[in-house]
């Protein structure tokens, strides 16, 4: 099992403050997180990608390079990558570079994203979404392991002869994720290639996203790579821990109870209770329905709410994720080594 954090890279008001955060605070927070996240023993940091306010997560080889330089161990992934609107050769290559610059510490997650105007700023008609994304895989898969690619389609020029350069490192394509929160097609394009499948279902009930897992591993066994067990499934959901259940209630409450997307809503305990948010101690977190539901061989439980503590060769270790709605300084605090 792995545990990692992702961001969306969103720029809100700071909590503790009342100011406004700036762009470039919010990138220089994301790096951060992200360095600290490999110092305490995180396995995985992870950014979305989003062209349009408030976000700043428009260019995420840029932001990974970086972090890539800065870092040894934690894998580098994406939140995803816009698999409609990027061209696949683009990402081909963009990603290949990534992956020998990082040394192999790279995943992808395609997704087709949750900004309707995307599609139009980049050339692309929304009601084809999912022919997109189908479509724009297959050549991508296909990039990465024939070294002369001869491709038609329909929503992009052919190819003839092409080689996408630099190769994958060691002739070994970066690990890919489909991510989804409602598409029972993006369960069946994971399953039929191999793939992870990833569940961001951040807001909705839990029986939803394990109507989705259950499809996919039904169908990844049925392509024969494998076991329903052997399937490789990923969740994302928000987590704030402390070392007790009642010290992290009663510390993530205000934040709850005043944050843009959960307050004047249902109360925390009803969203705990019904979807993937998480406040509790770490065996709390551990034993959560989120993990539970996913005895699987990877499960990606990732936040990007508040502190994430787990139990490692018998000490607690701390950490956080990366937020818009608890104050940065007390998120890198949770990320301190085990006393």
């Amino acid at each position: 099992m792995q545990f990692g954090i992702f961001s969306i890279g969103d720029v809100t008001t700071d909590p503790a403050t009342g100011r406004p955060r700036t762009e470039h605070e919010r990138l220089k927070a994301m790096v951060a997180t992200a360095v600290k996240a490999e110092e305490v023993g995180f396995d995985v940091f992870a950014t979305g990608e989003h062209h349009n306010p408030p976000f700043v997560a428009s260019s995420p080889t840029t932001l990974l390079s970086h972090v890539a330089a800065r870092t040894d161990r934690i894998i580098l992934s994406t939140s995803t990558t816009l698999i409609t609107t990027n061209d696949p050769v683009r990402i081909a290559e963009d990603y290949a570079v990534l992956q020998h610059l990082a040394d192999g510490r790279v995943d992808l997650m395609m997704g087709r994203g949750n900004t309707v105007p995307v599609h139009p700023w980049f050339g692309k008609d929304i009601r084809h979404g999912i022919p997109l994304a189908i479509e724009n895989y297959a050549l991508l898969h296909q990039l990465w392991r024939d070294e002369v690619v001869d491709w038609e389609g329909r929503f992009r020029t052919p190819l003839q002869g092409f080689t996408s350069t630099p190769r994958p490192l060691d002739g070994v394509p970066p690990f890919v994720w489909h991510g989804s929160v409602r598409s029972p097609e993006i369960a069946e394009q994971a399953a039929y290639y191999g793939d992870g499948f990833f569940v961001n279902n951040l807001f909705g009930p839990m029986n939803h996203f394990t109507k989705l897992i259950n499809l996919y591993r039904e169908r990844y066994a049925h392509y024969g790579h494998g076991t329903q067990e052997q399937a490789i499934v990923g969740a994302g959901g928000h987590v704030f821990v402390r070392e007790n259940s009642q010290d992290a209630v009663r510390e993530y409450r205000p934040y709850f109870d005043n944050s843009h997307v959960y307050g004047g809503g249902p109360s925390m305990e009803q969203y705990m209770a019904q979807t993937s948010l998480t406040v509790g101690s770490p065996q709390e977190v551990i034993g959560d329905p989120l993990t539970d539901t996913l005895p699987n061989r990877i499960t990606r439980a990732a936040g990007e709410l508040a502190g994430l503590m787990r139990e490692r060769t018998g000490a607690a270790t701390r950490a956080t994720d990366d937020t818009a709605v608890v104050p940065f300084a007390q998120q890198l605090d949770a990320l301190r080594p085990p006393r």
